[in-house]
């Protein structure tokens, strides 16, 4: 038995269902009943030895975690797609019923490198964002004579008038809290400043959170502030948050409260209510399916009011492309944008937008998105609506994308390709141990009693979680201890029969409850009829 325990120790990988030894459609009942009886099991009063009541210890607590996770829809629904590693990312249970499967496999993606990420960085999760403001200007609103008495008037002055960078660093501290340290420096036109904040996360349960934030700058000065989200309802959720600013005016207090609700599978509802320096009333509409975005929003407020709506195409195709375009009228005037956007590489997407706008004029805004870093190149083109700064606004940023889509990703895309394929070919032809059929118990022999039945379970799961490296290793114990195995004739003797594949080639063995085995082997080989 020690040996056994010792082997169901080390499988800390094993298949949930394979543990408790039931199948994948197994009913809350089915569950409860195969826990039950692992229980008793693996209970480790039933050991007196100090070393096996230790092993039993540890082989009770995974039992006791598979049917937890099992017996929770959310948490099985979630295993059931990704597997353990699934339930190791944060942040499924508010959403998670209103994603379609193709969205989630896309999120659990993205977490599931992230998570590789912050392995790589010591657990830790970083975010760097720089912009660089460009004030191109004098392409279109230069004034001839004024240049005909400067030397060198005849090139455009081009410069950069303003500069941001801002970085964040996110590390856990236990299961439940995170720390995030952030901070941000800030240029323009000679004048600059920075700040810097610290926020503790604490997630209090499934269905809500709460943070502390602490930050200071030179110019609003230090900041005080409290968030906290809780989950009202499967379909609803709400937002609540304040602060203290210590600025060289006073003391200025803000909150807000914000609260979105599910309309359907693909709409939300939001409602945010803000009072401070910026106080407004917001209300959006937001409906994302699998092929368009929209968003409908209405606010009032001091000092701004506005009304804004925005439709984003998907095109289904393997690059994510998705045109976009928006309008956003106020007091502030009234702003036009389109743009596209597209995958250019498996990490990296780029973005275009035109802004077009009274009094803000004609701007153009680039974007690069790779991995956790996200780099912005905002190109102010001209103050006034010139159809020629919106014609080389729209028509360049396009002739440029295919020029060095043509020229450099095509043939690096090609030659990644090439290079992956030896290894495709190697894993294609390198098929590993394959367990068919595996039965455990009492077989029925032809010198039997007729009144005798077989008494066997199916174990060909639980033995082919037990592979590894191509190899299937059990040692000189009672095979009933084995993780998704229990005795299903007490008292009698057992035996297990197995079949398996190795190398394409059918294999079979019986071994005895209490023999080795080891496979697989030569001597098991099926030899075809002559």
């Amino acid at each position: 038995m020690a040996a056994s325990l010792d082997d169901d120790l080390e499988l800390n990988n094993q298949d949930y269902y394979s543990l408790l030894n039931v199948r994948k459609e197994a009913t809350l009942e089915e569950l409860k009943a195969s826990y039950r009886r692992l229980c008793m099991l693996y209970h480790p009063d039933k050991h007196r030895d100090i070393e096996l009541k230790s092993q039993a210890e540890q082989l009770f607590n995974q039992v006791r975690q598979a049917y937890e996770v099992l017996s929770d829809e959310h948490s099985r629904a979630i295993y059931d797609i990704f597997g353990k590693k699934g339930l190791e990312v944060e942040g499924w249970e508010v959403f998670i019923l209103w994603w379609r499967e193709s969205e989630l496999q896309q999120k659990f993606e993205r977490s599931m490198k992230g998570y590789r990420e912050r392995e790589k960085r010591g657990g830790c999760s970083r975010e760097l964002t720089p912009s660089v403001g460009v004030d191109a200007t004098d392409l279109f609103d230069r004034y001839d004579e004024d240049f005909e008495e400067m030397p060198g008037g005849g090139f455009p002055h081009i410069e950069i008038n303003r500069m941001h960078i801002s970085q964040s660093i996110e590390a856990p501290l236990t299961n439940s809290d995170t720390a995030v340290l952030s901070g941000s420096l800030s240029t323009h036109n000679g004048n600059g400043g920075g700040n810097i904040n610290m926020t503790i996360r604490r997630v209090t349960s499934a269905k809500g959170w709460g943070e502390v934030e602490f930050g200071a700058g030179d110019i609003l000065g230090p900041l005080i502030g409290l968030k906290m989200f809780r989950n009202i309802t499967p379909r609803s959720f709400l937002t609540a948050q304040g602060g203290l600013q210590f600025s060289p005016r006073g003391l200025r207090p803000s909150c807000s409260l914000m609260t979105a609700r599910h309309l359907d599978q693909n709409t939300m509802g939001y409602l945010q209510w803000r009072w401070g320096p910026n106080s407004a009333m917001t209300t959006s509409l937001v409906r994302d399916t699998k092929s368009s975005h929209f968003t409908l929003a209405l606010q009032f407020g001091v000092p701004h009011s506005y009304l804004m709506m925005s439709y984003h195409y998907k095109f289904q195709d393997d690059d994510q492309t998705k045109v976009k375009g928006s309008v956003k009228t106020g007091w502030f005037g009234t702003v036009l944008e389109y743009g596209a956007e597209r995958k250019i590489s498996r990490h990296s997407v780029l973005s275009a937008t035109v802004s077009v706008g009274v009094p803000q004029g004609v701007t153009l805004k680039l974007k690069l998105a790779r991995s956790s870093q996200t780099y912005l190149f905002p190109i102010h083109l001209t103050d006034q609506l010139l159809p020629s700064a919106v014609f080389y606004a729209t028509v360049g940023p396009l002739l440029a994308y295919m020029a060095i889509h043509r020229l450099v990703v095509i043939p690096y895309t090609k030659a990644q390709k090439e290079e992956s394929l030896p290894n495709t070919c190697i894993l294609y032809y390198c098929p590993g141990l394959i367990i068919l059929n595996a039965w455990y118990g009492k077989f029925v022999s032809e010198t039997s009693h007729k009144q005798e039945k077989a008494k066997v379970i199916d174990v060909t799961v639980p033995l082919q979680c037990l592979v590894k490296d191509s190899k299937l290793i059990l040692t000189e114990s009672s095979k009933a201890g084995l993780p998704g195995f229990y005795d299903p004739c007490v008292g009698e003797e057992k035996s297990l029969k197995l079949l398996y594949q190795f190398r394409g080639v059918m294999h079979q063995v019986i071994s005895a409850d209490t023999d080795p085995l080891r496979i697989p082997k030569q001597s098991h080989r099926i030899e075809p009829d002559s």
